[in-house]
């Protein structure tokens, strides 16, 4: 088993998406359409994330993703919704 060991340094939702800055510079990023709980949010409650150690939350829509599960397609909630 891998372990992360990159840290996240901002998250914000901008053009329909979250995007995820790691202090690597690198980015996760996915669409907010392709998680159903995230696609029925407001702008003010999709930009309001809180992040932890181990991925992102947003409280006023009680949803959490892993970094882990987004950096692998995870996007939660039947992340195969926004294809069917």
């Amino acid at each position: 088993m891998s372990t992360l060991t990159d840290r996240a340094r901002r998250a914000a939702y901008a053009d329909g998406e979250i995007v995820i800055e790691m202090e690597s510079g690198a980015q996760l990023r996915f669409p907010v359409a392709h998680n159903p709980r995230l696609a029925a949010g407001t702008p003010e409650q999709l930009a309001h994330i809180e992040l932890s150690p181990f991925g992102v939350h947003w409280p006023d829509l009680d949803e959490d993703l892993s970094f882990r599960g987004i950096a692998e397609g995870d996007y939660g909630q039947g992340r195969t919704s926004a294809s069917s």
